[in-house]
This record gives C-alpha cells, sequence and structure tokens, in this order.
C-alpha cells in the first residue's frame, strides 16, 4: 500500500486532474463519511442512554400496596417495618399523594383527585449492596400485606437491554452498508476513469509500462481524493452532532445524544478508514480493467 500511494508524477499524469470522476469520488467519500458519523453517534448514544437508565431501574423497586381505605395506613406501615428489617434494602418510602399525583399528571392532567380515587398505595424501595432476595420479600409481603405487590422493574429493564443492542447493532450495520457504498461508488468512478483513458494506457504499454505502474496511478489518485472528501465529511458531520439541541430544550429526548469524552476521538479514524475501502476498491478495479483492456 505504501509503495502505491508513494508520490509519482509521471505516472500521475495518466489520471485525468478534474472531471466527473474527481468530483465524484470526492463528494461520495465525504457524503458516506457525514453519513457514518451520524450512525456511530446513534450506535454509541443509544448504549449510553439505555445504560443509564438501566442502571436507574435496577437500583430500585417500587411496592403496589392495594387495601381498603380504613386499612391502608396500617399496611403501609406494616410494609416499611417490613422493609426496614429485610437485608439487602437500603432505604424504603411511601410516595406522597403530591408525589403520586405528579407521577399521573402526564396522563390525566395536574388536577386529578387523588383523594377521591381508589388508588394503591405506592412504596419505593432503593436496593442495597448486596441486594435483597425478591422471591423472600414477595412471600414476607404476601404474609404481611396480601394486597402488596413487587415491582423490580424486570419488565423495564429487559425491553431496555434489547432495545439497546438492536439499536447499535443497527449503527453498526448502516456504518457497514455505508462502507460498501461508498467502495461501489468509488469503483464504478475507477471504472470510468480507466475507460476513459484506454488509449493512453495502451500507449503506456508499448513504452514498456507495467500493469502495476498504471494501476499506481489511479490508486494514488482516487484514494488521496477519497481521504480528502473523508476529512470534510467527518469534520461537517462532527459540527452538526456538536449544534444539535441540548437535553433540556429538546425535552429529553435527545438526552445523550452525541459524543463524550474520548467519543470525539472516534470521527477520526473514519478518514483513513475511507482511505483503506477506496485503496483497496480501486486497486482491486483497476487491475480488473486493466486485464481486460489486454
Amino acid at each position: 500500500m505504501v509503495s502505491y500511494l508513494t508520490p509519482d508524477r509521471q505516472a500521475d499524469r495518466v489520471v485525468p486532474p478534474s472531471g466527473h470522476t474527481a468530483w465524484l469520488t470526492t463528494f461520495t467519500a465525504g457524503a458516506m463519511t457525514f453519513l457514518c458519523v451520524f450512525a456511530l453517534a446513534l450506535s454509541l448514544a443509544s448504549g449510553r442512554l439505555a445504560s443509564r437508565w438501566s442502571d436507574a431501574l435496577a437500583r430500585t423497586a417500587t411496592i403496589r400496596l392495594a387495601a381498603p381505605p380504613d386499612q391502608m395506613q396500617a399496611q403501609t406501615d406494616a410494609v416499611l417495618a417490613l422493609l426496614a428489617t429485610t437485608p439487602g434494602v437500603a432505604t424504603a418510602r411511601a410516595l406522597s399523594d403530591d408525589e403520586q399525583r405528579a407521577l399521573l399528571a402526564p396522563w390525566f392532567g395536574p388536577d386529578l383527585p387523588v383523594d377521591a380515587l381508589p388508588l394503591p398505595r405506592l412504596i419505593e424501595l432503593v436496593e442495597g449492596d448486596p441486594g435483597y432476595d425478591g422471591e423472600g420479600l414477595r412471600q414476607r409481603l404476601a404474609a404481611e400485606a396480601p394486597g402488596a405487590v413487587l415491582d423490580d422493574h424486570t419488565r423495564w429493564r429487559r425491553p431496555l437491554a434489547e432495545a439497546a443492542g438492536r439499536l447499535r447493532l443497527l449503527g453498526w450495520l448502516s456504518i457497514l452498508l455505508i462502507g460498501t457504498t461508498m467502495g461501489a461508488m468509488i469503483t464504478l468512478a475507477a471504472n470510468a476513469s480507466l475507460a476513459a483513458n484506454a488509449q493512453v494506457i495502451r500507449v503506456l504499454r508499448l513504452v514498456g509500462a507495467v500493469d502495476n505502474y498504471i494501476a499506481g496511478a489511479f490508486v494514488r489518485r482516487f484514494t488521496l481524493r477519497a481521504l480528502a472528501g473523508a476529512a470534510a465529511g467527518a469534520l461537517a458531520g462532527m459540527i452538526c452532532v456538536a449544534l444539535l439541541p441540548r437535553a433540556d430544550a429538546a425535552g429529553g429526548f435527545l438526552t445523550g445524544l452525541g459524543f463524550t469524552g474520548f467519543g470525539w476521538l472516534l470521527p477520526f479514524l473514519l478518514p483513513p478508514l475511507a482511505g483503506v475501502v477506496a485503496f483497496a476498491a480501486t486497486q482491486r478495479a483497476a487491475l480488473q480493467k486493466l486485464r481486460e483492456l489486454q
């Protein structure tokens, strides 16, 4: 690869410095790298977001207590006393009416008459280290407060983990498809350039030029064009990612979308990868086309 990319002004004259193959190669590399930046950002952000949600849910659980109004406070106190003596439970508290009203406000509005509705009492517990025995706690709750149901948020964590895995897979699959598309477009551009210079190639062969010498000129020119286009595309993608609205402005929907910390260094790896793809695609296309022109 190093020998192919070594500057050779005489060989470089074989490839036209401008034309549709020049801008097609540069534009394709830039556009594909731009899309790769967003696919990479999506893949990383989805993993961070789901991990943050899963970690928050993993350390907390909720006990839903349903009881007649005249027994609600007594059973609530019984459940809190039980939790206070349960190994693995760090803290436990019953949510107030105002907190339950805030939880239901997105669906029923802020003026929900909590006191007039037969709503269950919610008790929040935070898991200690080591954690508690979920099955044992359920059995104790069944004995002390038959209307208490433990929700350890497993049904919430599992879909989040599955969604994160699928989003990450989608991101990496998108990057693979984008790289394949870029290689195919550069191959077409290289074939077009080789076909347009068929007469020049024949003359070069007549004066003793070998195919590796001719192919090197095409590989060098197209690889450098792809590197330049990919660098511009990566820079544009990073700027657009940096300009995305923050979590406060987006209402939390875009929380974590983008790069953080050393993640900002990952897009800088895309231009060299684009150069490798361009090198492999152009070398294969050049040698194959030269064999056809014999």
